[in-house]
């Protein structure tokens, strides 16, 4: 019986202190003082505002008689191409570098012949016309004549045994007889017939020399 009096009197004691310490945070919480938003009496700053204003377009003006485009500049252009010092002209890669030492007739011939380098053999090729897409042996050497300004039209191989003068030439000789013909220019030779394949192949620069025996050699005046 007095254990249970014990008990209640525990119990009755914390209770009352748990309602004393509610009871003192409560009067605490009521007198905190309480965080006020600031508040002026002054006038407000003015705001000011970005706005996006448009560039006017710039128009076309009409062209007048007192007013003119102006004119497209002209690109000049002149015939030139590789070359190499000294007198003999160099072959690299199929493509002959004429010698600067040489005149300009002979530098004209050589890089004219450089554009038929891939042509191919065409028998009676570069004689209805100086352009065509396949040369035979005097048409490539006609074509090579003629933009150096040395031959008005295309001859074939018997005409050439009449051209210019006799004997080899200085810059230009030109070996001609019945059914063929190729030209030792600036050291080297331009032909359609290929030694190594024993067959025409079409206008080529070569290096070696080839046997003329059965040939008239004629060369360009003055060349």
């Amino acid at each position: 019986m007095a254990l249970w009096c014990l008990l209640g009197l525990f119990t009755f004691a914390t209770t009352s202190s748990d309602a004393q310490d509610r009871r003192h945070r409560g009067r605490i919480a009521e007198g905190a003082p309480v965080a006020l938003q600031p508040f002026t009496l002054d006038e407000p700053a003015p705001i000011h505002l970005a706005y996006y204003a448009p560039r006017a377009i710039p128009r076309a003006e009409p062209i007048t008689e007192d007013k003119q485009p102006d004119p497209i500049p002209q690109i000049a252009t002149s015939a030139s191409g590789p070359t190499v010092s000294g007198r003999r002209a160099v072959l690299r890669y199929g493509i002959a570098y004429a010698p600067a030492n040489a005149p300009a007739t002979v530098k004209s011939a050589i890089w004219a012949a450089n554009t038929l380098r891939r042509k191919p053999y065409v028998w009676g090729g570069g004689h209805g016309s100086f352009d065509d897409y396949g040369y035979d042996c005097s048409g490539s050497v006609s074509f090579a004549l003629h933009h150096a300004g040395l031959l008005g039209a295309p001859l074939p191989s018997n005409d050439f045994l009449r051209y210019g003068e006799r004997g080899c030439g200085k810059w230009i000789t030109i070996y001609a007889r019945p059914g063929h013909t190729f030209a030792i220019i600036a050291g080297l030779r331009l032909d359609t017939t290929d030694l190594h394949y024993g067959a025409d192949v079409g206008p080529r620069w070569y290096t070696d020399f080839r046997d003329t025996r059965g040939f008239d050699a004629r060369h360009p005046i003055g060349l």
